[in-house]
């Protein structure tokens, strides 16, 4: 999706994701080339980050990069496969997190009046990937999740501290 966008300054891409998996993509300084500089920001998270990870990411970088951009839409490319419970992850995000980073999204577009739209991206547990989907359609659908008191890990607020920088979002 990144190269699909990469040179594009009207669409704004971003992704959380596990630090290393992505082939030849999705660092953290890969922000966009030509007329889509500044459009891409990437977060790769370390292994092991959870809810409170992916929601400061969230609260920190995406939202004011998306506030800057005033997108009419946002498509959410929803992937499970950072569940705790996933067979293949190396990430603790909890179904309850998916709650959370929904709530966040849809009080993001509320803002800036954006429609939104999810699209099932992956996930490899079918019981995880259920409950994740149901998660997101019910908090969605105007479920209010249950906050969590977690911090976020150090790294991840270097990571986010660091693309805030790059994208310049004082």
């Amino acid at each position: 999706t990144q190269d699909v966008f990469y040179d594009r300054g009207d669409v704004f891409y971003a992704s959380i994701h596990e630090e290393g998996l992505y082939p030849d993509t999705g660092a953290l300084d890969e922000t966009g080339r030509g007329d889509g500089e500044g459009t891409t920001a990437n977060i790769p998270l370390a292994a092991g980050a959870g809810d409170a990870d992916y929601r400061y990411a969230i609260d920190e970088a995406i939202a004011p990069a998306l506030g800057r951009f005033d997108p009419d839409l946002l498509i959410v490319s929803a992937g499970f496969d950072a569940h705790r419970h996933d067979p293949i992850s190396r990430m603790r995000v909890s179904s309850e997190g998916y709650a959370l980073m929904t709530d966040q999204i849809r009080t993001v577009t509320d803002e800036i009046g954006a429609a939104t739209a999810f699209v099932l991206e992956g996930g490899y547990g079918l019981d995880t990937l259920a409950e994740g989907v149901s998660m997101v359609h019910e908090t969605f659908d105007g479920r209010t999740p249950v906050s969590d008191d977690d911090d976020p890990d150090e790294k991840t607020e270097s990571l986010v501290a660091e693309l805030r920088e790059q994208l310049d979002l004082s």
